[in-house]
């Protein structure tokens, strides 16, 4: 499904219980987070809908390099040549999306969350079981503003992973949050700002740190990585997340 303009020149697409962002800028778009496989068609289709051609993405910037993250990161450089800009700390990540650090066991979730099958479920059916890695990666720099399309600027947000970043857009009053603020869980099911769940973080106490990085950026429309677009501001957010805590 595509979003479109859910911030100015900045489409939301949503596939699988998962957001990429596609921003448009003068020289042509920059694609935010690769989702699942599953993904490729309805980035397709975005790219049609919005009267744009596969050889006008410029480059790809994860958040981070999680599998749901990470889905057709390998296809868009084997087809396309892009660049793909991902924080240091998550290059390995992103060649072996799988292997990471996360605080609880992930089979309890389940259990204790039957509402999050059908979300899991949705991932699962995207091709959450067969990402393949990409090991040709970028590293970007924290604070500092990318010279892609729409010159986000690179903010740290560590925790969910420890090379967690998030991109700000002041020009656009938005701040893409990747899954350092989301407003679903999708171990939990749990909707409104929060982080997501230990199963699927490395380190909850900075996750919540970072969400100062997050609120000191005032922009009104936060862009998470799963779930709804939040459109009452970083700082409300922030809070907000603040006082659900962990899961």
């Amino acid at each position: 499904m595509l979003d479109r303009d859910v911030a100015p020149g900045v489409h939301r697409i949503a596939h699988a219980q998962v957001n990429c962002y596609l921003i448009e800028g003068g020289d042509g778009l920059l694609l935010v987070d690769a989702g699942l496989p599953g993904v490729w068609h309805e980035l397709g289709l975005a790219l049609r809908t919005l009267g744009r051609r596969p050889e006008d993405l410029r480059a790809l910037v994860l958040t981070h390099a999680h599998f749901d993250h990470v889905g057709v990161a390998r296809r868009l450089v084997e087809r396309l040549g892009i660049p793909v800009l991902v924080h240091h700390q998550d290059a390995e990540l992103a060649a072996h999306p799988y292997r990471y650090a996360h605080e609880n066991p992930r089979a309890l979730y389940p259990l204790r969350h039957p509402r999050a099958l059908p979300v899991l479920g949705a991932m699962v059916a995207g091709g959450a079981a067969w990402v393949r890695g990409i090991d040709r990666t970028t590293a970007l720099g924290v604070d500092t503003v990318l010279d892609v399309p729409g010159a986000p600027r690179v903010i740290a947000t560590p925790g969910h992973t420890y090379g967690h970043v998030a991109l700000h857009l002041p020009d656009r009053d938005a701040v893409l949050t990747g899954d350092a603020l989301v407003t679903l869980d999708p171990y939990t099911a749990r909707t409104g700002p929060r982080i997501i769940a230990g199963a699927a973080t490395a380190d909850s106490a900075m996750a919540l740190r970072s969400l100062d990085a997050i609120a000191g950026t005032e922009a009104t429309t936060v862009l998470p990585g799963h779930g709804e677009v939040w459109h009452g501001g970083a700082r409300e957010a922030a809070a907000r997340t603040r006082s659900e805590g962990p899961a």
